[in-house]
């Protein structure tokens, strides 16, 4: 009994207040900006300072994750386009409706991370052209290292967002005197 009441402490469904839901959290935007459209961005900042063989392994990682994420588009982009919506609509609703906690702790990941998928989306359909050209190593570094950016900033401010939110639902049920 007393190993399910360790194991039930660890799987706190108190969101906020749980050290592994940051650890998440910390995790998930760390891989984020890591992960530039499917290309690990060691790999553009190797490509920049050796150029040569660092530069083309670039360029052909870039254009297998530029046509993998186009191609999940194409594919499967009507049923995403449905499922994604419907699945974070469910978790807002419950979390931010029904003050769900579990569900508004997954809606500040999730609703972010769909952010940067259609941004990445978008990244991608703007460097397919220029991948089936000539391309140079330093333009398509220069773009993904722009895209780099613009995910890290949407993961500050969902960090921050989370952050906050999570200090008030903390505040507020500490104040109830609920733990």
């Amino acid at each position: 009994m007393q190993i399910l009441n360790i194991l039930l402490s660890l799987i706190d469904m108190r969101s906020f207040s749980n050290l592994w839901y940051w650890i998440a959290l910390a995790v998930t935007w760390s891989t984020a900006s890591h992960w530039v459209l499917g290309v690990p961005f060691d790999m553009v900042l190797r490509a920049r300072r050796r150029g040569g063989a660092s530069a083309e392994a670039l360029l052909d990682q870039t254009r297998i994750s530029t046509e993998r994420l186009l191609g999940i588009g194409r594919e499967a982009g009507m049923v995403l386009a449905v499922v994604i919506p419907f699945v974070l609509s469910v978790l807002v609703v419950l979390g931010f409706g029904y003050d769900m906690e579990f569900a508004q702790a997954l809606a500040l990941i999730l609703v972010p991370l769909a952010v940067v998928w259609l941004i990445s989306l978008r990244a991608a359909a703007r460097l397919a052209p220029v991948l089936a050209a000539a391309p140079r190593p330093e333009a398509v570094a220069e773009a993904l290292t722009h895209h780099r950016f613009r995910i890290q900033l949407i993961g500050i401010a969902a960090i921050t967002a989370t952050a906050f939110w999570g200090m008030m639902q903390n505040l507020r049920l500490s104040s109830f005197g609920i733990h």
